[in-house]
């Protein structure tokens, strides 16, 4: 086997997908499914079922998929202690982010990144959190940067900041003469929510239903700078975490209106897969967001 084959085998029996696991290794279809085929033909054994969808390893692809994991820690291991040996911050990184962060601060933050270690590399991907999640364990983003994060049995979770929600609104809208809300002041208001699948949209209704508001719900996005755009253009109200909010503040186009509901937060957290050896560059990275956190709000 080849290092190549070895990434290939553990990518495409992680993610459960041949065409998945040919993409993330720039290759096509055609040419993994013929290296898969090459591995089986020298072992001597099958190692997918590939009557059953999705993908799933034989028990022969199960030992082959312990090995592979093991040698590419050991290889990163290997990498990282060179690193150490060298003594400077150098190397690549690669950052998997929520948009509402990615367009609300990531460019000041690689801008002082790239000024204190020239020599490393940050690449950073902007994505829906259930994709940031999967990049993580499929270890395509060494960090990804989510609100409300969750661990589970191979990935871990630090926590950075929670974010203040405030009601955003047209600077026109009646309740934006208000400098405090009360949850009641929001009953019967036209909304501009999140997509279902969300959890700061689980997280909001479960805040309705325990204030027992109703609100009606006029449109729904699955990122906070369409809903933004929504409520400037006068589709109704909504809450977001107010450090998203500010360009438009300065431009006049939304009104952040302060909320009395101090349990109101947006958790925002690191996530990493267990047991993976930083690089110096991803170490000096982590440092760098930890350096100022945000105070808790309420």
């Amino acid at each position: 086997m080849t290092f190549e084959n070895t990434k290939l085998f553990k990518d495409i029996a992680q993610l459960k997908s041949i065409s998945r696991g040919a993409s993330l290794n720039g290759i096509s279809q055609s040419a993994a499914s013929q290296q898969i085929q090459e591995l089986e033909r020298q072992l001597g054994l099958t190692l997918f079922d590939r009557s059953t969808r999705p993908l799933a390893p034989t028990q022969a692809g199960k030992l082959l998929f312990d090995f592979c994991r093991d040698v590419l820690r050991r290889e990163e291991q290997f990498q990282v202690q060179l690193e150490n040996l060298k003594g400077l911050v150098e190397g690549a990184l690669r950052v998997a982010s929520i948009y509402s962060i990615g367009l609300s601060e990531m460019s000041r933050v690689q801008e002082e990144f790239t000024a204190r270690f020239p020599n490393a590399q940050l690449h950073v991907d902007y994505l829906r959190p259930d994709k940031v999640y999967e990049a993580v364990l499929a270890d395509q983003a060494d960090l990804g940067l989510v609100s409300y994060p969750s661990g589970s049995k191979d990935l871990a979770v630090i926590p950075w900041r929670e974010e203040e929600m405030t009601v955003a609104s047209p600077p026109w809208h009646p309740l934006a003469r208000k400098p405090v809300l009360l949850p009641a002041d929001l009953n019967g208001q036209d909304y501009v929510g999140f997509d279902e699948d969300l959890m700061i949209r689980r997280e909001l209704d479960r805040f309705f239903r325990e204030q027992g508001i109703e609100i009606h719900l006029a449109m729904q996005f699955d990122n906070i700078q369409m809903i933004k755009e929504a409520v400037a253009l006068g589709s109704g109200i909504s809450i977001l975490p107010a450090r998203t909010m500010q360009a438009e503040i300065a431009q006049g186009r939304l009104v952040s209106i302060s909320l009395h509901a101090p349990e109101l937060v947006r958790p925002i957290g690191i996530v990493h897969r267990k047991r993976k050896r930083f690089n110096r560059a991803t170490q000096a990275f982590l440092e760098l967001l930890l350096e100022q956190p945000v105070p808790v709000a309420g």
